[in-house]
């Protein structure tokens, strides 16, 4: 399944949306709604979402202080969706690093489509990777994790928050969001275990574990 966030504050367009992407693949597409861009930015760092929708017109925070906040920390695919359309506004927002920019009003299947090309791509670009921190490194491709030149060899649960650390190098991940994408959405699974995996993983990396950050009720990350 792939989580997309819509920031909108429109509610007709609201539903228009998620009733056409949840119905046309059923177990597809789950679409998440914020409506005004302060929750929008604040879903956005909390969880993970395969897409952002933005609209720009927004209460609170529009849609290209949005884009430019997450540009800085995620590559996450965003699409502005929009009544602005003048020239200057477009180039804003690719120059902002929007992957893709839809006028209002805008048939459903083509924007269907457009963020079906937009995630897959995305999806593509993650798998080819070869992510880094320091002396280490994780290649997606086969599996493996290299520290100070040599492979250390990892369980399935401690590769997966090391991949996602090494994905979000130097961003904050908290506990919740590791927990969502090690063990699954839907998981029960007790933050005790996940404390358990941390300290083996920061074991199995040697001094090189010191570069995993604990940041105090927020969560962990990896150090640049």
């Amino acid at each position: 399944m792939y989580r997309i966030l819509m920031v909108e504050d429109d509610r007709n367009i609201q539903t228009l949306v998620v009733n056409y992407f949840t119905k046309k693949e059923k177990g597809l597409y789950e679409v998440e709604v914020a409506e005004n861009g302060q929750i929008g930015l604040e879903k956005a760092y909390e969880n993970h979402y395969d897409l952002l929708l933005l609209d720009v017109m927004l209460p609170e925070l529009d849609g290209f202080e949005i884009c430019k906040e997450m540009r800085q920390n995620s590559d996450v695919p965003i699409m502005f969706i929009t009544a602005r359309a003048d020239e200057s506004d477009i180039l804003n927002g690719y120059a902002l690093g929007c992957d893709d920019y839809v006028v209002k009003p805008f048939p459903l299947p083509v924007l269907y489509e457009k963020a079906n090309a937009l995630i897959k791509r995305s999806k593509g670009l993650v798998r080819s990777k070869v992510f880094t921190a320091g002396n280490l490194s994780l290649n997606p491709n086969n599996g493996m994790v290299i520290c100070n030149g040599e492979e250390v060899k990892l369980t399935a649960r401690e590769y997966g928050i090391l991949k996602v650390l090494m994905e979000n190098k130097g961003v904050i991940i908290s506990r919740e969001k590791l927990l969502d994408m090690v063990w699954g959405y839907n998981s029960d699974v007790d933050e005790r275990v996940l404390d358990t995996h941390m300290r083996n993983l920061r074991k199995a990396l040697g001094a090189n574990g010191k570069q995993i950050k604990t940041v105090i009720r927020r969560g962990y990350k990896i150090e640049k």
